[in-house]
């Protein structure tokens, strides 16, 4: 009754694992002349979801700095009415 112990990932009996993640990198670090302002909301809006909340740094690649200040350029843009608190709003529109 051995029991058969496999290391994980092992493509023994089982398929072959096929989502390789892409490498993420910080795009602000890679492009020393793009800012983070809460004036440009082109850019913060690929930080947000459909919903409204910041996206984590596991998902934009952004570096622990860089996003601490996203997090701070979206706060900042939502408070005066540039990038909306929700995704959509209640009565459907």
């Amino acid at each position: 009754m051995a029991e058969d112990r496999r290391p994980y990932g092992s493509t023994e009996g089982g398929g072959e694992r096929r989502f390789f993640a892409k490498p993420k990198f910080c795009q602000f670090c890679a492009d020393k002349t793009l800012t983070i302002d809460y004036k440009k909301t082109d850019l913060l809006r690929k930080y947000v979801t459909e919903d409204g909340s910041i996206r984590p740094r596991r998902q934009t690649g952004a570096c622990a700095r860089h996003q601490r200040a996203v997090a701070a350029a979206v706060k900042q843009a939502r408070h005066i009415a540039l990038l909306p608190f929700t995704g959509k709003s209640d009565d459907g529109r």
